[in-house]
């Protein structure tokens, strides 16, 4: 998008260059951007020794993509199925006047955007959580992802953005824990593609162009492999490099492949269909329009990114044209904000997207809405997150307490997209969780002290922050997360903290009239057994107020029927669930859902009430059965870190999987797999609970383990010569121990094993690989706990650039990427004289090809003579070396 977003935490970043789309990123490209990089986390919150993270692909990289070379590829997939939303009800809208089909797209940086950094969930409550689905269409995930296998160290955030020198790739995908949240709300989930002179160095999309014999792209092919096995829907593809004019046609096939494949696929607005060359229409056009439906080809990607600099007049003219093609413009042209850049004082007037009956013309589109929280100077602060909460509230609703009025020029989204949702069928369940917590509770009670952030335990957002009716003074709205949280200045409730997960949802203020919270838009079906239950603490002294439902039926969608719950005006002692029978109401339809706080006689002072759960049953008995073949794939007393898996039900059954140790909650997630970080226990019971829709909870399924009796201090380094020393202090020495070492990448797989006498402290493994492949090491006694140890082994391995990989024309050489996974450097050699080649950025001249920084122009080298030796040397990340002669003797 002309921007690429450098994200490190507390480091203020500025670029400008001239082109007119200005977008966020990793690597700042193109265009004018305020941002701020991701710096690891410090302390407690510091990344796990072999902590998963996501990774980016160059496309050697994606060609050769084979999930089992991936240590972490099965935790980082993402299994929630995308779900479908209820049919638009305009009658029960925020503004019942909004359309239901304008799409809205967000392209943001997922979790603060990080480089090494970017897990599916982690121990940090301050990282940003998108809280604001229902406004959502389709998800983007707008990043930089280093390629697999570049040291962590290469990555000095002291430095200047540009001088990041290593690999970014091309091919990004989104965040798992983003994508399953995505889709849990009706959200498509896309990767990105990304091209410009600068950022990804000398990559470009004729890679991605190349044929096979029977006319198909490979690439293609591979992408849609891997949307599928990661679990996401499709693509952005910001090309913001020129296309040669004949490879425009293959271009369009290229595309449609992906579609045919059954994915997304969403172009950006830069590149002139005649010439190929970078251009911004800002409208949808004759000019862009045939990369979202052409002539020739059909429909070749289902949506366009318009540029910024749209206005009135260009709008109308991009409804008028993409009707004109058959095209529905709110679903297929999408009128592109700049939210990074300009925040809250944008340029761009979204007014200017309303048609003469006030309804918009075409869809919406932003670019870094993570500002609210990436810009913000106090992000990492956990005492300042209220701020970030507002701040995006902001955004989606124009205003930072929930009203109605907007603060500002910036009206918000919600005043041009109507709110979606997927909450439907006969149960339903929340416990206002949104995300991530300062602490845990399970039923009420404190069940984990320390910080968290896991965007796959955020249940449903509530629909609309906030839409309180009341004659008078609306009570005020907030998440509690305890004792431990710092709310905005215009709160002063008790805090409380969660009945379930890390927050709940407070009501606090003066109570003079009768409050109407709506909650959640619904279609919800009522049945002969049907009833809800409200789990509630109200720490606030007796008085006479009261709690009712609010249910908005679908036959009557005019009235609010409110059906009391008895005894809520007493102060409670902690948290106490009510139910209430809706048999009266069976075969009707609940279309909206909340909560009507009714006022006493008198006005009530400091009034306040948790909302801790809410959920529908449907008088069906929906606990989930035990879980099964849970097991500890990895414990690693050394480095604190635990790796769970078992066997994973349909998401129809189980929403969820909590994870405890004992009664300490660890974590949750729908998933098969997990893992945990600062895990210190020396022994104790792993429990698994499944969690239905409905909030039912399984049976626990249990394994333990105890390292009083097990190995101790394992410890394994390999060396050059084929060998492994594994050393350890035996607990058990009248018993046999075995050591196992395994190679982590299943496609080369490989296992050795040895049996000790129970006093041995060490053995050395021979015949083990030098291929640098991760590898896990376990010690054990026959029927005790096996403490493992992750390390990699030694490489010694290398393979030469190949000579065929040089085109050469006369003096002219033409050098192309190396294809080997781990290589760092390629040195060219004139008669022993390094030449030298440009880096992106205008940032200097190597005395070498650098990965991911050699500019493509500077691959192509006029050698200084027609007879001399040339010779190209490869270099890897371990530091081996291997020479090609490529001319002369």
């Amino acid at each position: 998008m002309a921007r690429q977003r450098d994200t490190t935490r507390r480091a203020s970043v500025r670029a400008r260059t001239g082109a007119l789309a200005a977008a966020l990123a990793l690597t700042l490209g193109a265009g004018t951007a305020v941002a701020s990089d991701t710096l690891p986390w410090p302390g407690e919150s510091a990344v796990g020794a072999n902590q998963p993270y996501q990774h980016g692909y160059s496309s050697t990289d994606l060609l050769r993509w084979n999930p089992a070379d991936d240590t972490d590829a099965e935790l980082l997939r993402a299994k929630v199925p995308l779900q479908t939303r209820i049919a638009p009800d305009a009658t029960t809208q925020r503004n019942p006047a909004l359309p239901a089909d304008t799409q809205q797209l967000t392209l943001a940086g997922d979790y603060g955007n990080a480089f090494f950094e970017s897990h599916p969930y982690t121990n940090e409550f301050s990282q940003y959580l998108f809280n604001y689905w229902q406004y959502s269409d389709v998800y983007a995930s707008w990043h930089g992802m280093p390629t697999e296998g570049v040291p962590v160290n290469y990555y000095d955030p002291n430095l200047d953005w540009k001088e990041k020198w290593f690999e970014f790739g091309a091919v990004n995908l989104p965040n798992p824990g983003y994508t399953n949240a995505a889709h849990a709300n009706g959200v498509r989930s896309l990767g990105c593609i990304f091209f410009s002179p600068n950022d990804r160095g000398d990559q470009t999309y004729t890679e991605l162009l190349v044929r096979d014999a029977a006319g198909n792209f490979p690439a293609a092919a591979k992408l849609v492999e891997v949307a599928k096995y990661y679990g996401f829907d499709g693509y952005f593809f910001n090309q913001e490099d020129a296309v040669a004019a004949a490879d425009i046609p293959t271009f369009k096939r290229f595309l449609k492949q992906l579609r045919d494949g059954g994915l997304y696929v969403q172009w950006y607005d830069s590149i002139d269909n005649a010439t190929g060359r970078v251009s911004y229409q800002n409208e949808f056009n004759s000019v862009n329009a045939p990369f979202v439906r052409d002539k020739a080809e059909g429909d070749v990607s289902d949506s366009v990114f318009l540029n910024y600099w749209w206005d009135k007049s260009k709008l109308t003219r991009s409804k008028t044209y993409a009707e004109s093609l058959g095209l529905n413009p709110r679903k297929s042209v999408f009128a592109g904000v700049e939210a990074g850049m300009y925040q809250f004082d944008q340029p761009y007037n979204l007014d200017n997207n309303l048609g003469t009956d006030g309804a918009p013309m075409n869809a919406i589109a932003t670019l870094g809405a993570d500002f609210v929280s990436s810009d913000y100077a106090n992000k990492t602060d956990d005492k300042a997150q209220s701020a970030v909460f507002d701040r995006e509230r902001r955004w989606w609703t124009g205003s930072s307490q929930g009203s109605t009025t907007p603060e500002g020029s910036w009206k918000g989204i919600s005043k041009y997209v109507a709110e979606r949702s997927v909450i439907k069928g006969g149960t339903f369940a929340t416990s206002f969780n949104t995300g991530h917590g300062l602490s845990t509770w399970s039923d009420g009670k404190l069940s984990n002290d320390a910080e968290w952030g896991n965007i796959n335990l955020q249940d449903i957002p509530v629909t609309w922050q906030w839409w309180i009716d009341a004659a008078s003074s609306p009570l005020k709205a907030d998440f509690d997360y305890g004792p431990k949280y710092t709310p905005a200045g215009r709160f002063s409730y008790h805090k409380i903290g969660a009945y379930n997960g890390g927050s709940s949802l407070v009501l606090s203020g003066r109570l003079d009239s009768d409050n109407t919270v709506r909650l959640y838009k619904t279609d919800l079906s009522v049945k002969a057994g049907s009833s809800l239950s409200l789990t509630y603490n109200k720490p606030s002294a007796d008085d006479d107020s009261q709690l009712r439902l609010a249910l908005v039926l679908a036959s009557d969608p005019s009235k609010v029927v409110q059906v009391p719950l008895s005894g809520s005006g007493k102060r409670t002692d902690g948290w106490t669930t009510v139910s209430a029978d809706l048999s009266k109401y069976a075969g009707e339809h609940i279309a909206s859902l909340g909560l009507v706080v009714a006022a006493g006689a008198q006005p009530i002072e400091n009034y306040q009430v948790n909302l801790g759960a809410l959920a529908l049953h449907d008088g069906v008995d929906r606990a989930p059965a035990k879980p099964e073949k849970l097991r500890i794939d990895q414990l690693l007393p050394g480095s604190d870190e635990l790796f769970l898996s078992w066997q994973r039900s349909d998401y129809d059954t189980v929403r969820r999987y909590d994870v405890y140790l004992d009664d300490t909650y660890l974590g949750g997630i729908y998933d098969d797999v997990y893992y945990v970080k600062r895990f210190t226990a020396t022994s104790g019971t792993i429990k698994l609970v499944a969690v239905g829709p409905d909030g039912s909870r399984s049976k626990p399924a249990t394994v333990s383990f105890d390292l009083s009796s097990a190995p101790a201090d394992v410890t394994a380094k390999a060396s050059s010569d084929g060998t492994l020393k594994a050393t350890w202090s035996p607990r058990q020495t009248g018993r046999p121990l075995t050591v196992e070492v395994r190679s982590l990448d299943a496609a080369n797989p490989f296992t050795k094993k040895v049996t000790v006498p129970g006093q041995q402290t060490s053995t050395t493994l021979t015949g083990v690989p030098v291929n640098g492949d991760e590898y896990l090491l376990t010690a054990k006694t026959e029927d005790g706990t096996a403490t493992g140890v992750r390390g990699t082994f030694a490489d010694t391995e290398i393979s030469p650039y190949p000579a065929t990989a040089v085109k050469i024309s006369g003096n002219t050489f033409t050098f192309s990427r190396p294809t080997l996974p781990d290589w760092h450097t390629l040195t060219v050699l004139e008669d022993g004289q390094p030449k030298s080649f440009a880096t992106t950025y205008g940032s200097g001249s190597k005395p070498y090809i650098v990965r991911g920084r050699t500019t493509r122009p500077a691959m192509t080298v006029t050698m200084a003579g027609s007879t001399s030796k040339v010779v190209a040397v490869l270099e890897d990340y371990a530091g081996n070396k291997v020479t090609t002669v490529l001319r002369g003797n």
